[in-house]
């Protein structure tokens, strides 16, 4: 009786490393580019997205701290209508 040898993953393991791969990928560009679009239930949700949209988008430092002024003024906005 002759054995045959296995050579690599075949067609079925290499669909497996490719679903896997795709699941890293999605994972991967969730966590970089997160669900913006959402709708901040709250003042507070709403100042921490508008924050982390700086840290993603500014990479200089005059630049990231306009951006966190302007987030702090909607913030102030934010809870002053809801007063």
């Amino acid at each position: 009786m002759m054995r045959k040898r296995q050579q690599g993953l075949g067609w079925f393991g290499s669909l497996i490393v490719l679903a896997l791969a795709v699941g890293a990928g999605y994972y991967a560009y969730t966590e970089v580019f997160g669900d913006d679009e959402e709708v901040a239930p709250s003042c507070a949700a709403a100042h921490n997205a508008c924050l982390k949209k700086c840290r993603r988008t500014t990479t200089e430092a005059p630049a990231a701290q306009i951006c966190q002024q302007e987030c702090r003024r909607e913030a102030d906005a934010c809870a002053a209508a809801k007063r």
